[in-house]
């Protein structure tokens, strides 16, 4: 279950430095990171806010007390980064919705994190019946 703590750190890492990138893209501009570099900067704060829900769930999975399924932590703990990832990665590269390798990725992560959520879910239930 400790990887859930991982997955936080790392979520709450990505939402810091995303901030600060938002924030010298558009507010403090320096050469190479400006609008020329975050090209689609509502797509990174759909990322921002995404690290920042995951990094709760890891906490809030973590911090319930119960025996979590381990490979279930790690799935949301690697979908729970995964998922915010494909925004961050859209919010550099204008064509990425029509690139297989990219579709490929979101479709993994997604899948992943659809598992461990689910299956924490039953988890938590079954603990509370």
């Amino acid at each position: 279950m400790e990887v859930l703590l991982i997955g936080a750190v790392a979520c709450m890492t990505a939402l810091i430095l995303s901030a600060w990138l938002m924030t010298f893209a558009r507010w403090f501009p320096i050469d190479g990171i400006d609008s020329k570099f975050l090209v689609d900067y509502k797509t990174m704060i759909r990322a921002h806010v995404d690290y920042a829900l995951m990094a709760l769930f890891n906490l809030g999975f973590y911090g319930a007390g119960i025996e979590l399924p381990v490979i279930a932590c790690w799935c949301v703990a690697i979908g729970g980064f995964a998922n915010p990832t494909v925004f961050t990665i859209a919010a550099f590269d204008p064509d990425f919705w029509n690139k297989t390798k990219w579709k490929v990725y979101t479709a993994l992560s997604f899948a992943i994190t659809t598992i461990g959520f689910i299956w924490v879910g039953i988890a938590l239930l079954k603990h509370a019946l």
